[in-house]
């Protein structure tokens, strides 16, 4: 597949995944995160759904970088 292709599909696939996944977020953070929820616990919980995005995205960054085999 060509790389600049490859790259085009895997940026729409992120963009539409960390949509979602901010969504998703904000539906459940009022659950977690509410009224009389210790600060720590709001830190913690802002932190880590912060950074999680990234490590589903992992195999797909790494397959819109794998270099194109040689043709013969």
């Amino acid at each position: 597949m060509n790389p600049r292709l490859k790259k085009f599909i895997g940026t729409l696939v992120m963009v539409v995944f960390v949509i979602l996944y901010a969504l998703i977020v904000m539906a459940i953070a009022p659950r977690i995160v509410g009224p009389g929820t210790s600060k720590f616990l709001e830190l913690t919980f802002y932190l880590v759904a912060g950074l999680a995005w990234a490590l589903p995205l992992m195999p797909l960054i790494r397959w819109m970088e794998k270099k194109p085999k040689p043709r013969s």
